[in-house]
């Protein structure tokens, strides 16, 4: 995955452009009514999902495997701090946030390191701490394609293997918070002149 990601940004560099992701901004108003302060951001990319919630004065980490993404994201978002480190493994003081958000990330992950990542976004929150994540749904186009590596998880690209989330094994994933919201969104993408829309499962979920 650390091969895959850092050959990916040092030939794309930013990849899905400079504007950030539609649920960044439904995660942005939801974070400002709810008066939160620190952010973490695991899986930060180039910080183009990071940079919306920085420019508004929220205290936001960033968490990233790729060391040329965070090369990247220190010129494209001065105000984050970026941490070139695995989200399995996340130096950072359990407690410590009001919040994550958390943008296509989870589904990269095989199922003993999504229950891994899980865990660890859980100890960062604080009491009461929010975590709004989105994640490829059932109803993607490439669900199904490519070579099944496990239960609804197929390798469509070489190296990459995602998993397709249906409601009910989301709501599974996330059994230790309590779910605040869910549904799906439709998101926009544009890489290398090839626009479409991915068909996303989002949730909004309290630490219990």
């Amino acid at each position: 995955m650390i091969d895959y990601w850092n050959k990916r940004f040092k030939l794309e560099e930013k990849i899905w452009g400079n504007n950030s992701s539609k649920s960044s901004q439904n995660a942005l108003e939801i974070f400002h009514h709810k008066k939160i302060k620190s952010i973490l951001i695991p899986g930060s990319g180039y910080g183009r999902n990071s940079k919306i919630f920085s420019q508004k004065g929220y205290n936001v980490i960033g968490i990233e495997i790729s060391v040329f993404a965070c090369k990247l994201a220190k010129k494209f978002d001065p105000l984050t701090i970026f941490i070139n480190a695995s989200i399995l493994n996340i130096p950072l003081i359990e407690g410590e946030f009001d919040a994550i958000y958390c943008f296509n990330v989870l589904h990269l992950l095989l199922e003993d390191d999504r229950i891994i990542f899980l865990k660890n976004c859980y100890n960062l929150l604080n009491s009461n701490g929010l975590a709004y994540f989105t994640v490829f749904s059932d109803m993607e186009s490439n669900f199904r394609k490519g070579k099944k590596v496990e239960n609804n998880t197929f390798e469509n690209k070489p190296g990459r293997p995602a998993h397709y989330f249906s409601e009910k094994d989301l709501l599974s994933h996330f059994k230790d918070f309590s779910v605040l919201k869910m549904g799906i969104i439709n998101e926009p993408e544009d890489h290398g002149g090839k626009a479409h829309i991915h068909k996303l499962r989002y949730t909004l979920v309290e630490k219990n």
